[in-house]
């Protein structure tokens, strides 16, 4: 038996992360919320701030305890926009809100392996949007471009200790803020479609089964690696968004 740590694992792609890994082993949720209503007993809430050095390790000890720590899933994310335009602190405020989040859980995650002597994996989720921001979101693609820089200086860094670091760079995902957006948005199935090759959003589901195969001993050889969960839509030409 083994355990993760999954950030930001109450709803949405976190949750469907969560729900994948507890097939493997146990799994201890660290996220804002006060409660998991939806979570069996193989899942543990750790409510607090992923950001937060203390409140990360405490989520480390908490699955130590009940399983070999193998597993870090930096899911956590803030949606916060800051144009260029605003005050320099107010834009960098709001990237770090972002980065921090991963910062935090791979030096939690890499901390306890190295002190535990241990091999582990761990996962950073990104976005399509490090490579082709969409209007409105530089704080966040900007953040997601140094996740993915992080990503592979850690997979350089600790490699030679066994610890594997990888990341998944998702498109649009099919989440209850999706929904929200689209039910006010009715047009954006076409636009979707025409964003993603595969003509569609992606599932939860979906995402899940990359992570959990990241952090499997199926990937044991897979290091420093940024794989799009995307639908194609990285691989496109000309994005709709643009114009």
């Amino acid at each position: 038996m083994r355990s993760f740590v999954v950030t930001g694992g109450s709803q949405g792609v976190g949750r469907a992360i969560v729900e994948r890994l507890a097939t493997e082993g146990l799994v201890v949720v660290l996220d804002l919320a006060a409660t998991l209503v939806w979570a069996p007993s193989d899942v543990t809430l750790v409510s607090g701030d992923a950001g937060d050095p203390g409140t990360a390790r405490r989520a480390a000890e908490e699955a130590e305890a009940r399983a070999p720590l193998a597993g870090w899933v930096n899911n956590a994310a803030v949606f916060r926009d800051a144009p260029v335009t605003a005050p320099p602190s107010d834009v960098l405020a709001a990237v770090t809100a972002n980065l921090s989040l991963a910062i935090t859980g791979c030096h939690t995650a890499v901390g306890h392996y190295l002190r535990h002597g241990r091999a582990g994996a761990i996962v950073n989720v990104s976005s399509h949007q490090a490579q082709r921001p969409v209007r409105g979101a530089l704080p966040y693609a900007t953040a997601k471009g140094a996740v993915e820089a992080l990503t592979r200086a850690v997979a350089v860094d600790h490699g030679p200790d066994a610890i594997r670091t990888n990341a998944v760079a998702l498109g649009s995902i099919e989440t209850a803020r999706y929904e929200e957006y689209r039910r006010e948005h009715p047009e954006v199935d076409r636009q979707m479609a025409a964003l993603h090759p595969l003509g569609r959003v992606g599932t939860g589901r979906e995402v899940a089964e990359a992570v959990a195969f990241l952090l499997s001993d199926q990937a044991a050889f897979v290091n420093g690696a940024v794989l799009p969960v995307d639908g194609g839509r990285a691989a496109q030409g000309a994005d709709p968004e643009a114009t």
